[in-house]
């Protein structure tokens, strides 16, 4: 989704909602804030580089499984095999959606140069990639002319359109899912569009799926070397900002918070009450997205994340930065945030039903809208409170 950017006075932007009761596993999610007496900005920065990597690293391992059972269904499809691959993916993605709190600040995944477009780009034009109903020989998959390599994936990714999209996250979704033409689950494409003799361009399909399964672990891997330690890359630029970097770290809580997740991810789909509006549509896997959004946002304020192994990554978070100087504000968002990731995980699946109006997972969703938007008000007074006069958020 393309954001426009706005420029948000700190003096205008005040926290107004008071905080309803949150269950117990919200009022425990923070942990004690770190001494207050060892927080500067220069460990804020150098926490948030060590805990972008240990994310950035845990999703391109996930990735690189999801290859591995990807390459075994391709190699000999099954009903079996093509589960496997489906399942390696929806775990992948548990890593991914957290590292979205590391966007919107011109950094390495979406710079001018950055590959974000090409990893997690949607909604997708179905019919770009492969057939539809209707329309069975549509797609780059049915165009033999079209050469299915890495930099032809590149090229065609978001040309003529920014629903032409033929990389990333979700291209592959589609191509192990197929269309969602159910109201109760997801797509449900036979292991049989694999079997050479069975499905129209078996082996071409196979080939895009491998393929772009390289480009996105090729992307991936791009963003563990920017963010790897003791090397010349944008984590050693980063560590030295101090309260720049923190002022780019904000900017990407908020601006996720705001513009991206509340904005076009939940309120786009909630009045259009369109399937296509949701951002993992054929998996529907779009609840899944929203809660570990959330928790992207509260890992960073926290300076916490729980690595795959299950060990626990802990040092000091931007709200430790704030605490020092207003605990109050401090333990206010920390609620907030917690609320967020409550209110996310409240919301029931599929997600495309619950935005039907009348539906009994609407108002949830409502409710983590309005947490998220209340709680980048309270992002950008912490801000303030740390000494950074303006942010530059998006919005919706």
């Amino acid at each position: 989704m393309q954001l426009r950017a706005l420029t948000l006075a700190l003096a205008t932007l005040t926290a107004s909602a008071t905080l309803a009761t949150l269950p117990a596993h919200a009022q425990t999610a923070a942990p004690a804030a770190t001494a207050v007496s060892a927080v500067d900005f220069k460990a804020v920065a150098a926490h948030y580089a060590a805990l972008v990597h240990a994310n950035y690293s845990d999703t391109l391992a996930a990735a690189k499984d999801m290859q591995s059972a990807i390459a075994e269904f391709v190699k000999a499809p099954s009903a079996e095999g093509l589960e496997k691959a489906r399942k390696a993916w929806l775990d992948a993605r548990e890593f991914y959606g957290q590292t979205e709190a590391f966007r919107f600040y011109g950094g390495p995944i979406d710079d001018d140069k950055g590959p974000e477009g090409q990893i997690n780009a949607w909604p997708l034009d179905e019919a770009y990639v492969d057939y539809v109903t209707g329309k069975p020989k549509a797609g780059m998959v049915n165009n033999p002319k079209f050469k299915i390599t890495k930099a032809t994936l590149i090229k065609a990714n978001e040309r003529g359109g920014e629903e032409n999209i033929s990389a990333g996250w979700h291209a592959i979704e589609f191509l192990l899912w197929g269309q969602d033409q159910s109201d109760t689950g997801p797509g449900n494409r036979s292991f049989e569009d694999y079997v050479k003799g069975k499905g129209e361009n078996a082996e071409r399909r196979a080939q895009y799926l491998t393929v772009a399964t390289e480009l996105l672990v090729d992307d991936l891997t791009a963003m563990v070397k920017a963010w790897a330690p003791n090397a010349r890359n944008y984590r050693t630029k980063f560590e030295k900002g101090g309260k720049e970097s923190v002022r780019k770290i904000i900017v990407g809580l908020g601006s996720l918070s705001r513009g991206e997740l509340s904005g076009e991810r939940m309120e786009v789909a909630l009045n259009s009450q369109d399937q296509e509006d949701e951002h993992s549509c054929f998996s529907d896997n779009t609840h899944r997205d929203v809660v570990t959004n959330a928790m992207g946002i509260q890992n960073v304020w926290l300076g916490q994340y729980t690595r795959r192994d299950g060990s626990q990554l802990q040092g000091p978070g931007v709200r430790d930065l704030v605490a020092a100087r207003n605990p109050t504000l401090a333990e206010k968002t920390s609620a907030q945030l917690a609320a967020s990731v409550a209110g996310a995980e409240a919301i029931p699946a599929p997600f495309d039903r619950a935005i039907v109006k009348g539906s009994a997972g609407r108002p949830a969703i409502e409710k983590t809208i309005a947490s998220l938007v209340e709680q980048s008000k309270l992002l950008v007074e912490s801000a303030s409170a740390v000494g950074i006069a303006k942010l530059t958020l998006v919005e919706p």
